[in-house]
């Protein structure tokens, strides 16, 4: 679910223009950011299944970046720096700070709508949670590509953006979805945790940096 997490970021972007869209972009991938640092440091982890070339599912131990009090608190989290981040803007502060902390929560909800039952309710050894949607892949994948579509249109429509920079962030989310979708169908397994890791962490980066960069509006913009 990386391509929906930044659908649902683009649709929040909508209600408020005057900060780039990248800032909830980045919100919503926060909890990949911290599951893949946390492990590269060896403090949470994911396996590869034997059946993986048939569900493409890593299994996941994530309760510090996945788990619903931890989504919680990074979201309260990332509230607090888009409020200190919004401090020359203090009329936008209280708006960016929610719609950053409700970017970052809808990430825990799409991926309990998606993973199986893996995701803590609170610490290690916690209740888990999960509906499973990923194990009925062409309805994943469908509500994925909707949700990447309507947060395209929410976003666009009205961004102010120049048409070249309106069109490229177009592609770019587009390829990003492709990419998702190939990595749930036709993907070879990864080598290991720590490739998948690193090789995660370097896509949020770069997704991230290349939805800033074409989201820019004239500065003063604000519609």
């Amino acid at each position: 679910m990386f391509a929906g997490h930044i659908g649902v970021a683009l649709a929040l972007g909508r209600a408020e223009r005057r900060v780039n869209v990248a800032l909830f972009v980045a919100a919503a991938l926060l909890l990949d950011v911290v599951l893949w640092t946390l492990v590269l440091l060896g403090r949470e982890s994911v396996a590869i299944p034997a059946d993986f070339a048939q569900a493409h599912q890593p299994a996941f131990v994530f309760p510090w970046s996945h788990g619903l009090a931890a989504a919680l608190a990074w979201s309260a989290l990332a509230a607090g720096v888009a409020w200190i981040a919004c401090r020359r803007r203090p009329a936008a502060r209280a708006p960016v700070a929610l719609l950053a902390a409700a970017a970052v929560f809808s990430h825990w909800l799409l991926d309990a709508l998606v993973h199986r039952p893996e995701l803590p309710l609170a610490g290690a050894g916690s209740a888990t949670v999960g509906l499973a949607l990923w194990d009925r892949l062409a309805v994943a994948l469908a509500v994925e590509a909707a949700l990447v579509v309507a947060g395209l249109l929410l976003y666009v429509q009205g961004s102010g953006l120049a048409r070249g920079r309106a069109a490229g962030l177009v592609v770019l989310v587009l390829v990003t979805l492709a990419s998702t979708v190939a990595g749930m169908t036709v993907a070879p397994p990864p080598p290991s945790a720590q490739a998948m890791a690193a090789t995660s962490l370097a896509t949020i980066a770069i997704v991230c940096a290349g939805i800033g960069w074409l989201a820019r509006r004239p500065s003063g913009s604000t519609a």
